[in-house]
């Protein structure tokens, strides 16, 4: 494992972690591993993913409509878009240097959006290893992901993610 201080729910800067092999998250349950950077949310992605989900709830592309009616004061992005980066984002936060063939997003136990996240705003994620086990040919880790939005005093996202690392 790379020396280097475990995340701390304080930690405000990008932390990549860098392990030797998934076996080593073994020592991190429990912990908070990595916090990614900002990554923009803008209203031309917000627009690209309505129109390839056909999820075009004034909400989310109407922007005069959003202005006036939302209690927001503008469009939001579709709580499956800011879950969409997930992988993204995780790309930011780990990096397995070796004894991974492959990666599978293998699901997810439970997902929340108990905020929103506005149009042309950034976002970051806060990754912690809630379990691991062994697998057939793979490491399954469930990782709990707190997603985020810059100037919100709620994570706009929170979801247990379950990654198996295939041996």
């Amino acid at each position: 494992m790379e020396p280097g201080p475990i995340a701390t729910p304080g930690l405000t800067t990008l932390v990549m972690r860098i392990l030797e092999s998934p076996q080593s998250l073994k020592d991190f349950v429990g912990h908070e591993i990595a916090v990614t950077d900002w990554f923009p949310i803008t209203q031309e992605q917000i627009d690209r993913f309505a129109e390839v989900t056909k999820d075009q709830q004034w909400i989310h592309v109407d922007r005069e409509r959003a202005q006036r009616d939302s209690p927001y004061g503008t469009t939001i992005a579709h709580g499956f878009l800011t879950l969409s980066f997930l992988s993204h984002l995780m790309g930011q936060a780990l990096k397995i240097r070796a004894g991974v063939r492959m990666t599978i997003n293998y699901g997810l136990n439970r997902v929340r959006f108990p905020a929103p996240v506005l149009a042309n705003s950034r976002i970051r994620a806060r990754f912690a290893v809630q379990s691991i086990r062994e697998v057939p040919g793979a490491v399954e880790v469930v990782f709990h992901v707190t997603i985020e939005a810059e100037a919100n005093a709620k994570p706009c996202c929170l979801a247990e993610w379950v990654l198996r690392y295939c041996l």
